[in-house]
């Protein structure tokens, strides 16, 4: 059972397969935080979840007695809290560029699919996947050049992709073999990540099954 985890100083109130929850987690793995995941299903007591939340909302971060909660909030207290390893540049240039990289890839296609996630859309509509799928195929050749999506370094914009990416079968978006090779090799070269595969929870895991 994905609940029954030993419980750490640092708590994940996390969706069970929530994109959002699902980008916290791999951070948290990546940076090996002593941590505890609580995953938010059909059989949680969601009182305790509008106890620390007044939006009752995944993903909500509980670090002792401190409570956060916000995808972004999260993810920025998680890279201070947890200096190891820095995700982000420290060059306040490049600082600026991953910034604006996570900004519109969430405004143009995360922000979709957090819709679909908490019940707001049934479906990706046919001009979302294909702005989806054009989209990283006209970023994939960069990925010929460098490992990630900054550089040769993994940062906190492919800690962002990376779930992003995961997702894409569910949604009946595929990548064309030949345009979007260099983001398909990227795609499973973050996929075969230890902390990548041990961020997916059991229905995660079930979406390639």
């Amino acid at each position: 059972m994905d609940n029954q985890i030993i419980r750490r100083a640092m708590s994940l109130y996390s969706g069970t397969n929530n994109l959002q929850s699902h980008i916290c987690r791999f951070i948290m793995l990546a940076k090996d935080a002593e941590s505890e995941i609580r995953y938010v299903d059909e059989h949680f007591n969601m009182t305790e979840l509008a106890e620390l939340n007044p939006y009752g909302e995944v993903p909500t971060l509980v670090d002792r007695e401190f409570v956060i909660y916000g995808l972004d909030i999260v993810v920025e207290y998680l890279d201070e809290r947890l200096p190891h390893p820095p995700l982000l540049p420290v060059d306040p240039v490049l600082r600026g560029r991953a910034r604006l990289m996570i900004y519109r890839l969430t405004r143009d296609w995360l922000n979709k699919m957090y819709a679909y996630d908490n019940g707001e859309i049934e479906a990706l509509d046919a001009e979302t996947k294909k702005d989806i799928k054009d989209g990283l195929v006209s970023i994939s050749p960069i990925l010929t050049e460098q490992d990630y999506l900054l550089g040769d370094e993994i940062s906190l914009v492919d800690f962002y992709m990376a779930p992003f990416l995961w997702r894409l079968h569910t949604h009946g978006i595929k990548l064309p073999p030949k345009q979007g090779k260099p983001m398909l090799a990227y795609a499973e070269r973050i996929f075969s990540l230890e902390s990548f595969r041990q961020s997916l929870s059991s229905a995660e895991k079930a979406l390639y099954s």
